[in-house]
């Protein structure tokens, strides 16, 4: 398969500032795609996503195939308005629309009851569906053009850190979907908030923009789902949402988070990576604008300020694919407080480095 790489750069520029922008015969042509079963890559404000027509059983199936993904990880269908819910969920819990109240269009996926229109293929197997309105104007323009709600994962191969650039999507799937849109960097750079509205009160199941702070100041009685702190990921977890289960952002080499002061974490940071680089080893670390100078590795990478949790957020994915650009096989990563957009930080991190966290005592 030949994949069309589309420039959307232009058309956003001449749209800037509205929220629905005015449809082009390249973004008919990619809801066309989309309606007749195809693939096509596309941004959102979060991360890329990896669209096919979210009611059509075989598109969802041409999704897990591209990206390599295991079918019982749910997709998101993506929709522009509220009206569209009523063919795809059996009710609108009181929750959900105190939710979208607050912060639709934008990065929270729900999660509700599904209608039988929404196939097992999309949903994993589950009588739940995950749902989201994003406000990115290229996202809503091609589901406005396609007509359907739209199933969208990242669109990264299974397990790769998650696209914040359409070259990272061209990097993983070139040759195995239909078209690439290219809107340029995303805003974010953390997949969605989702939160459990289906029982008596809200569940978060995977951190992001949207805070546990932001969702206890609309409901007190909500609460985080275990498996976002957890260190030891129970392998026999059936997922109810992307993102619960699976190792995922996973660069090549070896990775590594230390915990502790930053006097120390910088100083056995060192050690370690003197020692891989007497083994042979390409040494990376993840630093921060306000380490950076202090370390000696082949290779160190600032994913943003402290004093600006948004800019590590946005460049998070991006330092781990520079990881694999340069070939290091020994990788180091400081770690964050996890409160407020530190914890979606964190959950993602976690999971790139498998788990493996090293806790750094003072000298």
């Amino acid at each position: 398969m030949k994949t069309r790489y589309i420039s959307l750069i232009d058309w956003m520029k001449e749209n800037n500032g509205k929220r629905d922008g005015v449809i082009t015969p390249l973004i008919e042509e990619a809801g066309r795609i989309i309606k007749n079963g195809g693939l096509v890559a596309f941004p959102t404000e979060t991360v890329y996503g990896l669209g096919g027509d979210g009611l059509n059983a075989e598109a969802s199936k041409k999704i897990y195939a591209a990206k390599g993904r295991p079918s019982d990880n749910p997709l998101i269908l993506h929709i522009t308005e509220m009206s569209d819910l009523d063919g795809i969920v059996e009710e609108v819990p009181e929750a959900a629309r105190i939710l979208t109240d607050k912060y639709w269009p934008g990065p929270l996926t729900m999660i509700m009851k599904k209608k039988s229109l929404v196939p097992y293929s999309t949903t994993g197997g589950l009588d739940t569906v995950a749902v989201r309105m994003p406000s990115h104007i290229a996202a809503r323009a091609l589901i406005k053009a396609a007509g359907t709600p739209i199933a969208a994962p990242s669109a990264n191969s299974s397990g790769r850190p998650s696209p914040t650039r359409a070259e990272h999507v061209k990097e993983d799937l070139d040759g195995k979907i239909d078209m690439i849109l290219d809107g340029g960097p995303v805003g974010i750079g953390l997949e969605s908030t989702i939160i459990d509205v289906t029982g008596e009160s809200p569940v978060m199941l995977r951190p992001g923009y949207i805070t546990e702070e932001m969702m206890l100041k609309l409901f007190p009685d909500a609460s985080l789902d275990p498996v976002i702190t957890t260190l030891h990921p129970d392998p026999n977890l059936r997922p109810k949402a992307p993102g619960m289960k699976y190792r995922h952002y996973a660069p090549r080499g070896d990775m590594a988070i230390y915990e502790g002061s930053e006097r120390a974490v910088i100083e056995r940071i060192n050690k370690d990576a003197a020692k891989a680089k007497e083994a042979g080893h390409i040494t990376a670390v993840l630093a921060t604008d306000e380490t950076k100078e202090a370390y000696k590795a082949d290779f160190v990478f600032s994913a943003g300020s402290r004093k600006n949790p948004d800019s590590i957020a946005h460049n998070l994915f991006d330092v781990l694919r520079k990881f694999d650009e340069a070939g290091a096989d020994s990788l180091f990563s400081e770690s964050f407080n996890d409160d407020n957009l530190g914890l979606a930080i964190m959950n993602r991190l976690r999971k790139a480095a498998g788990y493996n966290i090293i806790k750094v005592e003072e000298k």
